[in-house]
């Protein structure tokens, strides 16, 4: 971020922000609390209600945290499950709240990527400047997430006991054999939640799946939104060039995509913006709102568990 700022910033460039545009900053504050809620309450519907809102929201925040200081291919969905647990949920319907909860986004990225190889054809979604070994990298990824996004429907919605049978394979491994019969229990429990979720009414999936969407839209809209709060940009282009960066974040290694990310930003977003010394500018204050600030918030519903696990292990 900061050899970005250094390289396209100009002295005197804050002189052309339009304080008209500035309040757009603030729809953006509340845009990415609406990403929060949306997610927390695809969490609580899909625990039929028995975590609370506020559970909900640390389950959330401690998700979010831990996918923004893990590598992006890792993500928080161990954390998320572990939160779960401490919420008053058995491990085996955590796991299957987590694995539909991935489902859902999966559906969604099904949906997108085809909205996104339609738009390829009038606009250039892919950046020109990626070129031929870009554009095949990213056609990779629509296939890499289209067959995942079909493996994992399999699991959760046709076929939870193989699931449940590769637990108990990995169970097996010499290094977790004192754990088997709970890891078994576990998996149990885990099959029996994903058949309750897979018998669910057709309404209750599209209300999941509705929360999914609103969230994912949500995480999409944050960077049109700092962009045009700054100076005028394209906006069709500029979002679905935000959702194509985005399904690119998925694969980036390092921990929360950083750099990577920075560097998606720059190359999706950059030539958007008329005046190249806002780029710096504009990455900075969407990291900030979309990645800085759900640290600090992740961090503290994060130490909350841990102040849970402590005060457990001291009353036993």
């Amino acid at each position: 971020m900061a050899g970005v700022i250094w390289y396209t910033y100009t002295p005197g460039i804050l002189e052309y922000l339009a304080p008209k545009r500035l309040p757009g900053l603030v729809i953006a504050l509340v845009v990415s609390f609406l990403r929060v809620w949306f997610s927390a309450a695809k969490i609580r519907f899909l625990s039929e209600k028995t975590i609370s809102w506020w559970g909900a929201f640390r389950v959330q925040l401690s998700w979010d945290f831990t996918s923004a200081v893990t590598p992006s291919t890792i993500g928080g969905a161990p954390m998320a499950t572990y939160a779960m647990t401490k919420e008053g949920l058995k491990l085996g319907e955590s796991t299957a709240i987590i694995l539909y909860s991935v489902l859902l986004d999966q559906i969604w990225f099904a949906i997108a990527i085809p909205i996104l190889l339609f738009a390829g054809i009038y606009l250039d979604v892919v950046p020109p400047e990626v070129g031929f070994i870009g554009e095949a990298s990213m056609l990779v990824l629509y296939v890499a997430l289209l067959s995942y996004a079909s493996v994992l429907a399999y699991g959760v919605l046709i076929n939870p006991a193989a699931i449940s049978k590769i637990i108990k394979w990995v169970a097996k491994l010499p290094f977790l054999r004192r754990y088997r019969e709970k890891i078994d229990h576990e998996a149990i429990n885990l099959e029996q939640y994903a058949h309750q979720l897979k018998g669910k009414p057709f309404r209750f999936i599209l209300q999941a799946f509705y929360y999914s969407t609103m969230s994912w839209l949500a995480r999409i809209a944050l960077a049109p939104i700092v962009i045009l709060s700054l100076l005028p940009a394209p906006e069709l282009l500029s979002v679905l060039r935000s959702l194509a960066m985005n399904l690119a974040f998925l694969v980036v290694p390092t921990p929360g995509g950083s750099g990577g990310v920075e560097g998606l930003f720059v190359l999706f977003q950059g030539p958007l913006i008329s005046r190249e010394a806002f780029i710096g500018l504009a990455l900075f204050l969407w990291r900030i709102i979309s990645y800085y600030i759900t640290i600090g918030f992740g961090m503290m519903a994060t130490t909350w568990y841990v102040n849970k696990e402590v005060q457990d292990l001291k009353r036993t």
